[in-house]
């Protein structure tokens, strides 16, 4: 995928460890539209991000699915308000479910949806991929913030 991902686009100078395009160690999660409410992404793991050989940590897992659902959420009520950038949203809550051990070496591919939303929050659902396999999946609530929060502009 070369296009700018939404990261790169709405976000470039985030050092978000997941997701940050200006993060100096971060996983570089790559968002894009699919059609739809549906983003996509594909990251392919490193040794470093092992919780054994062969097999991905779940922390890194939870943070894939977790920025990767963000951005879904806020690409998604940006096109319900009709706006020109994102709002920044925050996770207010989120829940992982590992299906089966992910493997480290190949290619993982995320995607999520919102299922439900108003005009400041959005209830994502996603999934991780290796292959056809499903590894796990992910429910979680992203918040738009308001002037104040200390998250407010970080974009």
């Amino acid at each position: 995928m070369s296009e700018q991902s939404l990261q790169e686009l709405y976000s470039p100078r985030s050092a978000c460890f997941g997701c940050g395009p200006a993060s100096s160690r971060g996983l570089h999660i790559r968002s894009f539209p699919s059609g739809g409410d549906e983003v996509v992404a594909e990251w392919t793991p490193e040794a470093q991000y092992e919780a054994y050989p062969g097999m991905l940590n779940g922390g890194i897992i939870g943070t894939l699915l977790d920025c990767h659902s963000n951005w879904a959420a806020a690409w998604h009520l940006m096109r319900r308000a009709g706006t020109e950038r994102p709002p920044c949203t925050v996770t207010a809550d989120y829940s992982i479910k590992l299906l089966r051990p992910t493997p480290s070496d190949t290619k993982l591919t995320l995607t999520a949806i919102v299922v439900e939303s108003t005009d400041d929050r959005a209830i994502v659902e996603a999934r991780l991929l290796a292959g056809e396999k499903v590894c796990a999946t992910c429910r979680g609530i992203f918040v738009a913030v308001k002037p104040g929060h200390p998250a407010y502009h970080r974009w």
